[in-house]
């Protein structure tokens, strides 16, 4: 079995059932960590739509990530913030969210990045996207071989994103990567399904 775990992203509506969509993705099988990601709203109306969410996760032990957002990841007490390129300074998200807080930052294809992110405290870098997306924009196109670069030379967790579904996830298990992203795998069908079938693929390692 691959020390793979699943890194489970919302989609960007998170109102409506989707607390109890998130319960029952959450009970069908291992997740490590849920992103509360959302676009276009304001700070209160963020905070009400993650508390329940936050509520789920911390019942079942998995960790509560922020995107993007320092003030909100501090404001509900989270588990951790992720940072893109644009979002800010790992050293002061440390400052304000404190050591035990998670951080993770957007490297995209870049060894620089993840070099730069590494030294500067963050607690794990995300590489991507692996396959074409539709969560959104990408940019960079990136290869196993940076997840195998980066495992050879450091000790901090890799998480690979973008357009990973339950067929083609085995070239980054078996590359090295720690943690596999997943939004539109799940959310686009049956949740408990979807992290069933990622379930099976991470077991055989």
């Amino acid at each position: 079995m691959s020390d793979c775990q699943l890194y489970l992203i919302s989609p960007l509506e998170v109102a409506g059932t989707f607390p109890d969509r998130l319960a029952r993705a959450l009970d069908a099988g291992s997740v490590a960590a849920f992103q509360f990601r959302v676009k276009g709203i304001d700070e209160h109306a963020a905070a009400r739509l993650a508390e329940p969410l936050q509520a789920i996760c911390a019942d079942r032990d998995v960790a509560f990530i922020v995107n993007d957002s320092v003030s909100l990841a501090k404001r509900l007490g989270a588990d951790g913030v992720h940072l893109g390129q644009g979002d800010g300074d790992i050293a002061e998200a440390r400052q304000r969210l404190g050591r035990d807080a998670q951080i993770g930052v957007t490297c995209h294809n870049s060894r620089h990045l993840a070099m730069e992110a590494g030294e500067a405290g963050a607690d794990y870098v995300a590489f991507g996207a692996f396959f074409p997306t539709v969560t959104k924009q990408t940019e960079y196109r990136t290869e196993p071989e940076l997840l195998e670069w980066w495992q050879a030379l450091m000790e901090i967790p890799c998480v690979a994103i973008g357009g990973i579904t339950p067929e083609n996830c085995a070239p980054l298990i078996t590359a090295g990567a720690d943690f596999l992203a997943v939004s539109n795998a799940v959310w686009a069908g049956d949740e408990a399904a979807a992290i069933k079938a990622f379930a099976a693929v991470l077991a055989k390692g």
